[in-house]
């Protein structure tokens, strides 16, 4: 990170430290640090590489299934829906940080807090939502009656879907967007201003693009998201990837595979173009030598501000009035009948689990990806590299990929079997999806660390693992807390894998959500989802936007 007074544009998500930690240009890692980051990367790369060789193993032909009928059609409805919801973010995302960043919106401050707030809501959540709102005897139903409106539209299939997502999706363009516009120095905007320009002209001709390199790594962020997406467009009905691959789980086991790898490979190709493009930028630095320029929105300011309102009543204040609605008739209803009934004592347990699974993910997670960390970190090393780029692609491949993975391979392999549908298992699933949010966090915290401490810890006798104990740890603890939040964070609103690989009986909030709105217990699916909305929400703050102005 750039220091107060100036700013990296473009920086790609994780480089090697230049300043603090200086990378060691001389000297060898140790072997036994090189052999870990090769176990680590091995395992990262294991959900695909099983796929790719039971694939082999049992002579299926890929290319048939992938060109046939039952594939491409959802394969068309998934790369149609995220690139949708991939534009449609990228004009909201883009437009709420222009508007509550550099214009004079009336309450911009407060807008800027309510923006990303939308980040806590798990997208299967947000259809949940949809859905009890739009259900018979629920919150928009009855506002609607008395003004004599009695059909309401049909929320399912592709529309409902779209609006899912972008609702809830538009924080990742927003937040790298803002931090981009509040960096900007603004003698260009003045320069274009002098020559006559009007303010659309200037922003789409300066401004625009010296912020295109954040509006594109949020909408690849939000396109891989989508395609990935499980909950949300099962929940709604509408017919993608993801859900296919769910749905031939146990009939069809081959095909199931099949469309892994071809998901699989759909998002790895879109981490590679976003790589490849990255590459291409140019690292500029922009010294800021006053605030940016405020424009002046004029006879658009109301207009504006009830645009912004709205964006922000969809996704926050309409999701929350809904799930609140349904679970305060759960609460003071005295009919225990299928959409009414609730029981509050029976979120306690499956509370519990979402607490006791994320935290020990998130420390398994920051465990085993420092040693990758370590070695990018200090030294320049190729191994170090390609173990990084594994535990990555970890990150790129959906949840329902990775997990179906471990399903095979556990149940293919005689001395594993056992493992099937146990609490291990399934933080190691965990582990593989999110671990790269972890490496990012332990990169930038190893980096941190000067090297001049350790070597006087060690000219004063302190032994390898003191020094590390006594003088490292401590300095990175702030940035692998970090990390560990954004592991702990996505845990808990990760369903596929939860639904895949949890130990029967075992059941999370994410997992309750689920199978609640499933057999139509509106209330008790909604109380279930303001919980994990509240516990989210206060992840979100603490690890996110806490850190927002810093990024």
């Amino acid at each position: 990170m750039a220091s107060s007074s100036s700013t990296a544009v473009d920086v790609p998500a994780v480089r090697p430290p230049t300043a603090a930690g200086i990378v060691a240009s001389g000297r060898r890692p140790p072997i036994v640090l090189l052999l870990v980051a090769v176990a680590v990367g091995v395992v990262f790369l294991g959900p695909l590489a099983s796929d790719e060789w039971r694939n082999v193993e049992h002579g299926s032909d890929v290319w048939s299934v992938l060109w046939s009928a039952d594939t491409l059609d959802p394969l068309r409805r998934s790369l149609w829906l995220g690139t949708a919801v991939a534009l449609s973010t990228a004009v909201i995302g883009t437009g709420l940080a222009w508007l509550t960043v550099r214009c004079d919106l009336p309450g911009r401050g407060a807008f800027r807090l309510l923006a990303p707030l939308p980040l806590v809501f798990p997208s299967f959540v947000g259809a949940a939502a949809l859905i009890a709102g739009f259900s018979t005897g629920g919150l928009v139903e009855q506002l609607l009656t008395p003004l004599g409106i009695d059909s309401l539209p049909n929320v399912r299939g592709f529309g409902g879907a779209w609006l899912v997502l972008t609702l809830f999706t538009y924080p990742y363009v927003y937040l790298p967007v803002a931090a981009r516009m509040r960096d900007l120095p603004p003698s260009l905007e003045e320069s274009a201003r002098l020559l006559g320009r009007r303010p659309a002209a200037v922003f789409a001709s300066v401004v625009l693009p010296q912020v295109s390199g954040a509006i594109w790594a949020g909408v690849l962020l939000v396109f891989l998201y989508t395609i990935s997406d499980f909950g949300a467009v099962t929940l709604l009905g509408y017919d993608t990837l993801t859900e296919q691959i769910y749905a031939d789980k146990l009939y069809d086991q081959e095909r199931a595979m099949a469309l892994s790898l071809v998901l699989g490979g759909v998002a790895l190709l879109v981490v590679a173009a976003e790589r490849s493009f990255d590459r291409r930028r140019r690292r500029v630095e922009v010294i800021r030598s006053s605030a940016p320029l405020t424009v002046a929105l004029g006879r658009w300011r109301w207009p504006a501000l009830v645009a912004v309102a709205a964006v922000l009543f969809n996704a926050l204040v309409g999701p929350v009035a809904v799930l609140g609605f349904w679970a305060w008739r759960g609460l003071t209803s005295s009919v225990d009948s299928i959409g009414l009934g609730t029981d509050v004592g029976a979120l306690v347990e499956p509370t519990g689990n979402s607490a006791v699974v994320a935290v020990v993910t998130a420390g398994v997670a920051v465990a085993v990806v420092l040693p990758v960390a370590w070695l990018t970190a200090r030294y320049r090393s190729r191994v170090g590299g390609a173990a990084n780029s594994m535990v990555v692609a970890g990150f790129a491949l959906p949840g329902v990929v990775i997990a179906l993975s471990i399903v095979f391979w556990v149940i293919d392999a005689p001395l594993l079997g056992r493992w099937y549908q146990t609490l291990p298992l399934l933080i190691v699933a965990y582990v593989l999806h999110f671990g790269a949010q972890a490496t990012r966090a332990a990169h930038v915290a190893v980096g941190a660390v000067p090297d001049r401490l350790g070597d006087a810890a060690a000219t004063l006798g302190a032994r390898r693992t003191r020094r590390f104990l006594t003088v490292e740890l401590p300095l990175m603890t702030p940035g692998l807390l970090a990390g560990a939040g954004l592991v702990l964070l996505s845990t808990l609103k990760e369903l596929p894998a939860t639904l895949l690989l949890a130990p029967i009986g075992f059941d999370t909030l994410a997992t309750e959500i689920w199978h609640a709105s499933d057999r139509g217990a509106l209330a008790q699916s909604s109380l279930a989802a303001l919980v994990l909305v509240a516990l989210s929400c206060v992840l979100t703050w603490l690890v996110v936007l806490r850190r927002a102005d810093r990024y």
